[in-house]
């Protein structure tokens, strides 16, 4: 049986209706998977520099790693000037590791990964700064501490460990998020050192081993002496002599000296005592000007200067004893 004419214009309408919903369910399905497209492009844009940022604060610490964990096993044939500039070099790196770990903290990535890879590395900054001071203490390197936290070096090794082993977990949150990130490993030599058994070979190092030794290396006296024979001062007839005294510290540690100048009339009477004490740097010198010496023309004194504080030298005397001739009054010898 034939339609109705308002049959078909029923049918028509909802045809019409269909195609219209059908158009609006593409346009809504096609925004929706434009709007995931625009969430997913800057997610995915964060990872990515988060692990190109983060693998290369890896490969540092890693280095930092390699580098002490050789520096403590072969120390050995270093000196000790040597020895404590390799350890500067990585006491002097540590801090710009931290701050380029501190920066990745934001913005936040999915699992917290960022976070808590900063935590990590902060946390193995603080325990590789212990252990350099250490083995610095150890050694009786000069040394300023550079730990921002009270711990020893079990706790420090410990610690080691446990952030690499956090870290190995942790590494794995972006692998399936937008990016695909794979973030490399930390590296654990430090941590597997026998620490005791590796400070006790370096200190019995020939090399390293402390040796204390000062010495006076020049005196310089004013008036301008005389012509005269070894160990003997010849001066004009003055009544008073001005000395000074280069102290030197021929070892690689932090020296305190004394210097105590007399001078003594060969004849007998007054003797004339100074004491001067100053803190030598490592294989540094130090000038000494005691107070003027009083002196009559004429007469013979004997003056001994002697540093103390630490053994003598043995390429120089730490005491250096001289004659003093004056000449009489009038005359020049």
């Amino acid at each position: 049986m034939a339609r109705s004419r308002a049959q078909r214009r029923r049918t028509q309408t909802l045809v019409v209706i269909a195609l219209v919903l059908s158009l609006l369910v593409l346009a809504f399905a096609r925004d929706v998977s434009h709007s995931a497209h625009q969430a997913i492009s800057p997610r995915r844009s964060e990872n990515r520099s988060f692990g190109q940022l983060a693998n290369g604060v890896i490969v540092t610490a890693n280095d930092l790693d390699a580098r002490l964990s050789y520096v403590i096993g072969h120390g050995g044939a270093l000196t000790r000037p040597v020895f404590a500039a390799r350890l500067l070099q990585i006491a002097h790196a540590l801090p710009v590791l931290y701050t380029d770990a501190s920066q990745l903290r934001r913005p936040v990535l999915a699992h917290d990964v960022n976070s808590t890879f900063a935590q990590l590395i902060e946390q193995r900054i603080d325990d590789d700064q212990t252990i350099l001071d250490t083995v610095a203490a150890a050694l009786q390197l000069p040394w300023t501490p550079t730990a921002t936290t009270t711990q020893g070096w079990t706790s420090a090794e410990a610690s080691l460990q446990a952030t690499a082993a956090v870290w190995q977990r942790a590494r794995f949150s972006l692998v399936h998020e937008p990016g695909r990130v794979h973030l490399d490993a930390l590296d654990n030599a430090v941590a597997t050192i026998p620490l005791s058994a590796a400070v006790a070979t370096l200190s019995t190092s020939p090399s390293l081993v402390l040796s204390r030794a000062i010495s006076i290396a020049a005196v310089e006296v004013e008036p301008a002496p005389l012509p005269a024979a070894v160990g003997v001062i010849s001066l004009p007839p003055v009544t008073s002599v001005r000395l000074a005294i280069s102290a030197s510290n021929d070892a690689y540690v932090t020296q305190p000296v004394r210097l105590t100048v007399t001078l003594a009339p060969a004849g007998g009477g007054a003797v004339q005592s100074q004491t001067l004490s100053a803190t030598l740097g490592p294989l540094s010198s130090y000038g000494f000007v005691p107070n003027d010496l009083a002196v009559v023309p004429g007469d013979h004194y004997t003056l001994t200067l002697t540093l103390s504080g630490a053994p003598a030298s043995p390429r120089r005397p730490a005491t250096r004893t001289y004659q003093v001739v004056m000449a009489p009054s009038g005359q020049l010898g």
